[in-house]
């Protein structure tokens, strides 16, 4: 980074003051930005499609739009409690079961619209303030997953991204495999997207 950039950096965050966030330099910043990107454009898929059609089939088999859009905010909210509970030291919710998740979003899924869209911008903004509040130690905690499994904080923003670039596509109003980043595209499922 050159000299001109970094004094340009800390001109602007003192323009932006105390109460600014910003990820940790050790974050995963690729992925973080391929989670930011991913959110950005199932935001975007989202808010092309009218209110009366949410209900509708989406391309994931045996769920409608609803219960994707619903699955987005809800894994949105789980993450960032999970990190705000282990960053504080405080209890963890319990990682909710299969058959509870799947109630979960199945209840979501009936919410209005204008509500539903709420929970996915509102839970992709409590995440996002999470990860920047996450220190260069936090990003290696273990996070608890259904089933027992961990993984560490670094690998959250992968997780999301994955689902939330699946996602976009499961809407079924025109998000391309073709739109979806390199590192993101081959592990997800292909059938049905072009």
């Amino acid at each position: 980074m050159s000299l001109t950039t970094d004094a340009a950096r800390a001109a602007l965050r003192a323009r932006q003051g105390a109460g600014a966030r910003y990820d940790a330099p050790s974050a995963p910043a690729e992925d973080l930005l391929l989670a930011r990107r991913g959110t950005a454009n199932f935001a975007r898929k989202l808010g092309e499609l009218p209110d009366d059609c949410l209900a509708d089939p989406s391309l994931q088999t045996g769920s409608s739009r609803a219960e994707v859009i619903a699955t987005v905010g809800y894994h949105a909210r789980a993450l960032a409690e999970v990190l705000a509970c282990l960053r504080n030291g405080t209890d963890h919710p319990s990682v909710l079961s299969v058959d509870v998740r799947r109630a979960e979003i199945a209840l979501g899924a009936t919410l209005p619209a204008r509500a539903l869209r709420s929970l996915v911008q509102h839970a992709a903004i409590h995440l996002d303030v999470e990860w920047r509040d996450l220190s260069d130690a936090d990003w290696d905690m273990c996070v608890p997953l259904s089933g027992g499994a961990t993984i560490l904080a670094r690998a959250t923003p992968l997780l999301r991204a994955r689902l939330v670039w699946q996602a976009a596509l499961d809407l079924g109003n025109g998000g391309r495999l073709a739109d979806v980043p390199a590192e993101i595209a081959p592990r997800l499922d292909a059938s049905a997207h072009s």
